[in-house]
């Protein structure tokens, strides 16, 4: 005789549900009183759907009803054609943003290039996002872009809530948006350089970095979006998309821009008493990124003659071209600290020493220096990062930069190097750098060694014939002069 699901004990009928798509529970307590009282309500139901379908939380102590309500509400929304969905932005933003810091954190690295782990949440989010009209609902509402539409009167008001939360939003997608509009006609880039090359943005309130003209240290996410879209034209005229450990990060939505997301390397690690009280996971080597203008195109821009345009209107579109390089960073800590009264409180500051060499054909005294700074915690809880580039003992440049996606991103920093001292006269530019691999055990951390050179040539040796890899890693295994032009493109343009 046959049996109805609902005359099944509760157990299994529990078993079974576990398995449907989130979808289906709507459908189903609208069938019959029983699934309505069955599925209402049943927090141990609502949290195995959700991990049968997006990544494990690393804390259980979510509403897991509420959860999955809003997974199925952030699809709705994006399925919907129009643009009234784009009153729905503070909503989009925050479920968007939760399910970030609910991925998939651990596990082991598929290659050396991937530093992060496969996420359902990031999958998910990616699969929404592919949309042109939800990238332009939600993605693509700050003020600059707002300004490469020609929607605005000119004047650049203090933040606005949706304008952040949309220039966030497109930060963590992590591939800034470098055309505009349905043909695609109308670049970024431009509108972009003028925001991150106005001195004006540099203040003390703002520490000189991307952050909130008040002194605050919030994080002013129209700055960390505009720094973005800034570095990845430049990082494509150079041909680095053509290498996993660029376009890993920036040609993939959302990749590593979740807390915890940096997978170790290698694997088994000799770290030191100071390094396991590190909550940042500093010591390693990073791969970083520097752009820079021609100091007279540079001085032109900020100082016209006859300038007495007010703070408060964006400088004209910029488009003069950048030079780019690349550098890799090799620190340690050397320190461990308690908060000062200024700093978030959940974590003490970190400081780090090292050194950083250039990586391209383009031979420049800035890029070969020693290295020291900090990591620490601001009080609305980002990753803040502060270096300083070190010349014969004297430091010459810093930054300011925040962990794109929070503590041990595999996202890394993202943020502005200027002159030590606050040259009112400049220079600046953007800068970013992320992790690409963990100190070797027993190595000697004061030297570059082949090991911190395989994540970046990681899956681009198919591209050459045995001759020309033989050769680049010639190069690469120089411990000075490091000249890879192979690799990396070349001369600037």
């Amino acid at each position: 005789m046959a049996v109805l699901l609902i005359q099944l004990p509760p157990e299994i009928v529990h078993n079974i549900l576990s398995f449907v798509d989130p979808d289906t529970l709507p459908v189903l307590q609208k069938t019959c009183r029983y699934f309505y009282t069955f599925v209402k309500g049943n927090s141990a139901l609502c949290r195995e759907i959700y991990c049968h379908t997006l990544d494990e939380p690393p804390s259980y102590d979510l509403d897991w009803e509420r959860e999955l309500q809003d997974v199925l509400r952030l699809r709705r929304i994006c399925a919907r054609k129009g643009t009234e969905k784009k009153s729905e932005l503070p909503f989009v933003f925050n479920t968007a943003t939760r399910l970030l810091k609910n991925a998939s954190r651990g596990g082991t690295r598929q290659a050396r290039s991937v530093t992060y782990p496969e996420s359902r949440n990031a999958s998910l989010l990616t699969e929404l996002f592919e949309s042109d009209e939800n990238r332009e609902a939600f993605l693509s509402r700050s003020f600059l872009f707002e300004r490469a539409r020609g929607r605005t009167n000119g004047i650049q008001n203090p933040p606005q809530e949706d304008h952040q939360q949309s220039a966030k939003l497109h930060s963590l997608f992590g591939m800034p948006l470098l055309k505009l509009g349905r043909t695609r006609s109308s670049r970024m880039y431009p509108f972009a350089c003028s925001k991150v090359y106005d001195l004006r943005e540099y203040t003390e309130d703002t520490r000189w970095g991307p952050f909130m003209n008040d002194g605050s240290d919030r994080i002013d996410w129209e700055k960390v979006e505009a720094i973005l879209l800034v570095l990845r034209n430049n990082m494509n005229n150079k041909g680095l998309d053509t290498f996993p450990i660029f376009s890993n990060f920036w040609n993939k939505a959302f990749g590593g821009s979740w807390p915890r997301s940096y997978i170790p390397w290698p694997e088994e690690q000799e770290r030191s008493e100071l390094e396991l009280q590190d909550p940042y996971n500093v010591s390693g080597t990073w791969l970083r990124v520097v752009c820079f203008l021609d100091y007279n195109d540079f001085f032109s821009y900020n100082f016209p003659i006859g300038d007495h345009l007010p703070d408060n209107i964006p400088r004209p579109a910029l488009n003069t071209g950048e030079a780019t390089r690349l550098i890799l960073m090799k620190i340690h800590v050397t320190k461990i600290k308690a908060p000062g009264e200024s700093d978030g409180q959940d974590h003490p500051v970190v400081h780090f020493e090292g050194f950083s060499r250039s990586l391209d054909g383009s031979w420049d005294e800035n890029a070969d220096s020693d290295l020291r700074g900090t990591a620490r915690m601001t009080p609305e809880g980002e990753v803040r990062w502060t270096t300083y580039s070190i010349f014969s003992g004297i430091e010459r440049w810093k930054s300011e930069g925040i962990q794109l996606g929070g503590i041990q991103s595999a996202r890394g920093v993202v943020g502005n190097w200027f002159d030590k001292d606050l040259d009112p006269h400049g220079p600046c530019g953007p800068t970013a750098f992320w992790k690409i691999s963990d100190l070797e055990p027993n190595s000697d951390d004061q030297q570059v060694l082949l090991h911190d050179f395989l994540p970046i040539v990681d899956g681009y040796e198919e591209e050459l014939d045995e001759e020309e890899y033989l050769d680049g890693l010639g190069d690469i295994l120089l411990p000075v002069d490091l000249e890879i032009n192979e690799f990396f493109g070349g001369d600037d343009d």
